[in-house]
């Protein structure tokens, strides 16, 4: 088993890479396995996903809840782990630092912060105030023995503030800031991916949509690292509404298929 510290460094390195690190999201120890069993080499934590596994929506976690959450993936494999941390769980840069010091303590090797509020009526902290933020939770990821690597996620586009121009120019505050990676979710565009990278010195992280552009065309455009956020717990949850309505409107049992698929995986991913 790795250290803390040689799974961050490993982490670091991953983002340099000729191809885009691909980054799937877990949501509990299962689907963590299950990633690692089928191939990647790092992963990372679903705020969305995980609030599903108790019934919520996302946004709706507690820090000590993410927090517990994360030392379970981090147990889970080898792999290093990312965590979605959100907002960090608060407003202020100390108290983010506080939080973001507490994360590194769970064994994670890295971890990102947005400039989300979480507040429907004010959605995104005005931009000095979140490169304060992303300063103060650069330095407690790097302060350790285990240098975490920080995600600085700029948040406009999944708030209805589809402004590229202040998108990139808070992403180069975070890199002024001290963050390691830099990720805005929510641009789909393959144009405005290419003039976001060659606006930073960091590595780009991109989320998956639908109808987005493909990974070869983030690689193309010098993306370095692809996630899916949710998207893979949401399948999921799919495909078992779908049989449940399969069994409970049609008295069949045809996704016992899928159900078999299943069962493989999970028999090699659990016994490896």
């Amino acid at each position: 088993m790795s250290t803390q510290r040689e799974k961050a460094e490993r982490f670091q390195e991953l983002h340099h890479g000729y191809a885009p690190l691909l980054l799937p999201n877990p949501w509990d120890q299962g689907t963590a396995r299950v990633f690692a069993h089928l191939g990647f080499v790092a992963l990372a934590t679903t705020s969305a996903g995980f609030a599903a596994t108790l019934g919520r929506l996302d946004g709706s976690v507690t820090r000590d809840e993410a927090l517990e959450h994360a030392a379970t993936i981090v147990e889970a494999t080898p792999l290093p782990v990312s965590a979605d941390l959100e907002n960090g769980f608060a407003d202020e840069p100390a108290d983010v630092a506080t939080n973001i010091g507490l994360a590194a303590a769970t064994g994670l090797a890295g971890c990102s912060v947005e400039d989300h509020t979480g507040r429907a009526d004010d959605p995104i902290y005005p931009e000095g105030l979140a490169a304060d933020r992303v300063a103060a939770a650069a330095e407690a990821a790097h302060r350790g023995p285990a240098r975490l690597v920080l995600t600085a996620r700029a948040e406009n586009y999944l708030h209805r503030r589809r402004d590229l121009a202040d998108t990139i120019a808070r992403l180069q505050s975070f890199q002024v800031a001290g963050a390691d990676v830099l990720y805005a979710p929510g641009l789909t565009e393959i144009d405005d991916i290419r003039q976001l990278v060659a606006s930073v010195d960091l590595p780009v992280n991109v989320l998956t949509f639908p109808g987005g552009p493909s990974v070869p065309e983030l690689a193309a455009v010098g993306v370095k690292r692809v996630s899916v956020g949710g998207a893979f717990s949401l399948v999921a949850l799919g495909a078992v509404a779908e049989a449940a309505r399969e069994l409970l409107h049609q008295g069949t049992c045809g996704w016992w298929d899928l159900a078999g698929t299943g069962r493989q995986v999970a028999h090699a991913a659990f016994t490896s």
